[in-house]
């Protein structure tokens, strides 16, 4: 396969795939747990790394070792590993690097999963884990310290919208011998590549866009060090045993062929509902990295190649009025998650971020009476009309 082919075309065909047995256009789905050895010497042979091969579904499987293959192509990666859910990606590969006594730098603004898997659970195995802004550089480099082995942040974060510059936090996590975390789940490999842009590892919610369709939990691990997706695979997926099935690996790689797809399909949605929503006199502000006016444009137009489709709002009135809102919405589905083909609406700090303490909302850039916005792939006047007939209802 080409290197030089494209995105869609890389997210359908893959690079250098073999054929699909019986030439069938799609793969199968290997639903085995177990797998027949040759003779002792094979079963050795695979065991110990001598030769491919596969022993047991939740060390390996052909279905999962395509889609671990072909998101490795996507984000410009060299091997991924597949998890059950985005929340076991992302805490293996944080135990991947952190022993007791280590220090573990994020940013302020989490999703909600995630701040409580670093900054309680962790803590329990005595790992400390210290918040700063990560678009305030020089609060980042003060914030490192002799124990400081990992940072790690999402952009655009979750519901906040912050963009970090990938690049720069690499370059300074580089110098203090520190590995770079990303998740990019908002952005996905067609709109942001962060390994290109010095991360160490990549992770991703795949039940999000990377699935597309609300029916399957995944998750994905992503980076250019081949030696080290080993490890994770068999020393902490396998052996944590947050293994996706294989059913769900092939749901995600039809999700795949039509990635790109969807993405600008959402992009031009969520630009022409933010214009809309930006001008609307009961919205007292909006939160979206494709305004011109959103405070990290500028940088999401560099490291980016399109916004995406989540944004943060708020209705004039505080929180009654939010709940109000949100209830009256008929077309957008109150729901958590994102990046489904349906558009999703929410309040993070009483459903996905809940796990936040009050008291630190504002300080986290949050507020009991944000909204978010996952913008699906409607017609964008049927969701406009539907956020218009809603904001109608307010007093």
């Amino acid at each position: 396969m080409n290197d030089d082919y494209g995105f869609d075309t890389l997210s359908i065909h893959g690079k250098n795939e073999e054929n699909n047995p019986a030439n069938a256009l799609n793969p199968p789905i290997f639903m085995t747990s177990t797998y027949v050895f040759d003779d002792v010497q094979d079963a050795e042979d695979i065991m110990n790394f001598r030769k491919e091969g596969y022993l047991y579904t939740r060390g390996n499987n052909p279905t999962l070792r395509l889609f671990e293959k072909r998101m490795a192509g996507l984000e410009d990666g060299r091997d991924a590993v597949a998890f059950a859910s985005g929340m076991s990606a992302i805490t293996s590969v944080l135990f991947s690097f952190l022993s007791p006594g280590d220090t573990l730098l994020t940013h302020t603004v989490l999703y909600g999963s995630s701040y409580t898997a670093t900054h309680k659970l962790l803590t329990k195995y005595k790992i400390n884990c210290k918040s700063v802004d990560f678009t305030d550089l020089e609060a980042v480099e003060a914030a490192i310290d002799a124990n400081t082995k990992v940072l790690y942040f999402e952009t655009p974060a979750n519901p906040s919208l912050d963009i970090i510059d990938i690049r720069k936090v690499s370059e300074i996590a580089k110098t203090h011998n520190a590995k770079v975390v990303v998740d990019n789940t908002f952005a996905t490999p067609y709109f942001q590549k962060p390994l290109s842009l010095g991360s160490d590892v990549v992770v991703h919610s795949a039940t999000k866009y990377i699935c597309g369709h609300g029916d399957a939990l995944g998750g994905v691990a992503v980076s250019k060090d081949v030696g080290y997706i080993r490890d994770l695979k068999f020393e902490y997926m396998c052996e944590f045993g947050g293994v996706m099935s294989p059913f769900n690996a092939w749901l995600m790689l039809r999700g795949l062929k039509t990635l790109g797809l969807r993405m600008r399909q959402h992009e031009a949605n969520a630009i022409a509902i933010a214009k809309f929503l930006k001008g609307h006199p009961k919205i007292e502000s909006v939160i979206y990295p494709g305004l011109e006016t959103a405070k990290g444009h500028l940088l999401a137009k560099e490291q980016m190649k399109g916004f995406g489709a989540m944004m943060s709002f708020e209705v004039k009135g505080g929180l009654e009025a939010a709940k109000e809102f949100v209830n009256n919405v008929k077309l957008a589905k109150l729901a958590v998650s994102l990046g489904d083909c349906e558009t999703l609406i929410e309040l993070p700090a009483a459903m996905t971020h809940a796990g936040y303490p009050k008291e630190k909302l504002r300080e986290f850039g949050l507020t009991e009476s944000m909204i978010r916005l996952s913008v699906g792939i409607e017609d964008a006047k049927d969701i406009i009309g539907d956020l218009s007939r809603a904001l109608d209802t307010l007093n």
